[in-house]
């Protein structure tokens, strides 16, 4: 059963420029995680995964009394990190070259995807392929940059949901849709399931230092969302705004 509950943790990769900063985060890796990083080309991605990989140790322990180096984690088919053994707490992490995101929940499948706004030109050129018949049709009456925030917006909940449902980008783009439907606002229709279990999940999106940020939760109520940032030398971890986003489906009077 869900808490009612989500967690969203936000990490900078920037701040691992900082070579004690860094070192810290690498300390809680396990050996695996840093064979991996050593793998990256290039500094900046990196500095992305040790900052992602770090952050969902850290949002993990705030939730249950573990050391962050003591989590262990494997992946289903389509790659999606799970805790191992088992366990009641779910997550979900995005990570881009100026931001970190991680959602996590008790009980409840949950899925979170970050994008820059400056990508949102980019989402609407690729529209035509990852996005519904029913999306382009409502996006095809917009014009300037309620065109753009509407794609990026799309983008990022479809990512989101995906990642929630376990499935990632192996879950077909334009079989789903987030319909737009005054006076409802936004509602999720999904060709893929085959329980009809959309009504089961909430979703939203907020911005913060220059990113959508989609959340999706598989909660039966609107949930209470804490948020935190996972700052270097910083304890204990600052709220670095106090977001209200509007949930979707809205709940009836």
């Amino acid at each position: 059963m869900d808490s009612g509950i989500l967690y969203l943790w936000f990490a900078y990769p920037d701040d691992l420029l900082d070579e004690q900063a860094f070192a810290r985060s690498l300390d809680l890796l396990s050996e695996d995680e840093r064979e991996k990083l050593q793998r990256f080309k290039f500094e900046a991605s990196r500095r992305e995964y040790l900052a992602a990989h770090t952050l969902a140790r850290t949002a993990l322990s705030h939730c249950d009394p573990i050391p962050p180096e003591a989590w262990h984690f494997r992946t289903n088919s389509y790659g999606k990190p799970f805790l191992d053994p088992p366990s009641d707490l779910f997550f979900s992490l995005s990570r881009r070259r100026g931001l970190v995101a991680c959602l996590v929940a008790r009980g409840a499948e949950v899925g979170v995807d970050v994008e820059s706004h400056e990508r949102a030109g980019e989402v609407l050129e690729i529209a035509p392929r990852v996005f519904s018949v029913q999306e382009r049709a409502q996006l095809s009456s917009m014009t300037g940059s309620d065109k753009l925030d509407r794609a990026l917006s799309l983008w990022t909940l479809k990512e989101a949901y995906a990642k929630a449902r376990g499935m990632g980008l192996s879950l077909p783009l334009q079989e789903f849709s987030f319909i737009h439907c005054p006076p409802r606002g936004m509602a999720l229709e999904d060709n893929t399931s085959t329980d009809s279990g959309t009504g089961r999940w909430r979703f939203c999106t907020l911005d913060h230092v220059g990113h959508r940020i989609a959340l999706m939760a598989e909660f039966q109520r609107q949930p209470h969302l804490e948020v935190r940032a996972m700052r270097p030398f910083q304890v204990p971890s600052l709220l670095p705004h106090d977001p209200q986003p509007v949930w979707f489906p809205q709940e009836s009077a």
